[in-house]
C-alpha cells in the first residue's frame, strides 16, 4: 500500500513546487493535501477504506518533527473540519496510517464543482497543540 504514500508524496511534491503545501507549526513541519479521490486507483482506495468517486476528495495530513534532521514523522491526536463559502460545516473523520516511518492521516470529504472549503484541522501531542489552517478549491473530473 506504499503507492499510496508515494502517490501523495508526488501530489505534494506537484503543489510545493508551486508555492508549498506544508507549514512549519511550533516543533512540527506540516504537510497538507486535499485532492480528488479519482487521483487514487481503485485497488489504492478500496485499501485504505476510501470512496473513489469524482464528488470525494481526500484530505491527507503528515506531521514530521521539524527539530530533527531527519524530520521524523509524528504520531499526533487530529480532527477537523472543512467550511465552505455557504458556512456549511462539516467535521472530518480521520484514519491514521502507519506504513514503515511515515504516519499520516486521511479523510474524506464530498464537494461540488469548483467548491471552496477552508480547513481548520487541529494537532496535538501532549501538551503541543497547533491548528492548521487551509484552502481548497475542488473540481469535478
Amino acid at each position: 500500500c506504499s503507492s499510496f504514500l508515494l502517490l501523495t508524496f508526488s501530489l505534494a511534491s506537484q503543489a510545493e513546487d508551486q508555492g508549498g503545501q506544508f507549514k512549519n507549526l511550533g516543533d512540527w513541519e506540516v504537510h497538507y493535501i486535499a485532492f480528488p479521490s479519482t487521483f487514487l486507483q481503485p485497488n489504492i482506495a478500496k485499501s485504505y477504506g476510501l470512496e473513489r468517486s469524482k464528488f470525494t476528495g481526500v484530505v491527507n495530513i503528515s506531521v514530521l518533527d521539524s527539530r530533527t534532521k531527519d524530520k521524523v514523522a509524528q504520531r499526533v491526536t487530529i480532527k477537523g473540519k472543512a467550511r465552505n463559502l455557504l458556512g456549511n460545516t462539516i467535521d472530518l473523520e480521520f484514519k491514521e496510517v502507519v506504513e514503515g516511518d511515515a504516519v499520516y492521516y486521511l479523510a474524506p470529504i464530498k464537494f461540488y464543482n469548483e467548491e471552496v472549503y477552508r480547513f481548520e484541522i487541529d494537532l496535538q501531542q501532549d501538551r503541543q497543540i497547533q491548528q492548521l489552517t487551509f484552502q481548497q478549491k475542488f473540481y469535478v473530473d
